[in-house]
């Protein structure tokens, strides 16, 4: 069995109003991994940005970022601890 492990999900959605149902639906997917959840609408840039906290091993934490960055207008970066 995989070792869970701290990491960092960051979000940036261009294309919120299509975008967002289906990242919403990911996040609540995968909401067993989420620790810490954080969205700032940056509405003069046209960028909405979601921060998360997981606990979770390194394939679950690629399985929910690879889905996130086939959405139309979504970006992800990650950061393992």
């Amino acid at each position: 069995m995989m070792e869970k492990r701290i990491g960092i999900i960051g979000i940036f959605i261009r294309e919120r109003k299509n975008a967002a149902p289906e990242v919403n639906a990911l996040l609540s997917e995968y909401a067993e991994l989420i620790a810490g959840r954080i969205g700032l609408p940056f509405r003069e840039k046209g960028i909405h940005v979601i921060g998360l906290i997981v606990e979770a091993t390194t394939d679950e934490m690629g399985a929910l970022t690879g889905k996130l960055g086939m959405v139309e207008g979504v970006r992800v970066k990650s950061f393992v601890a």
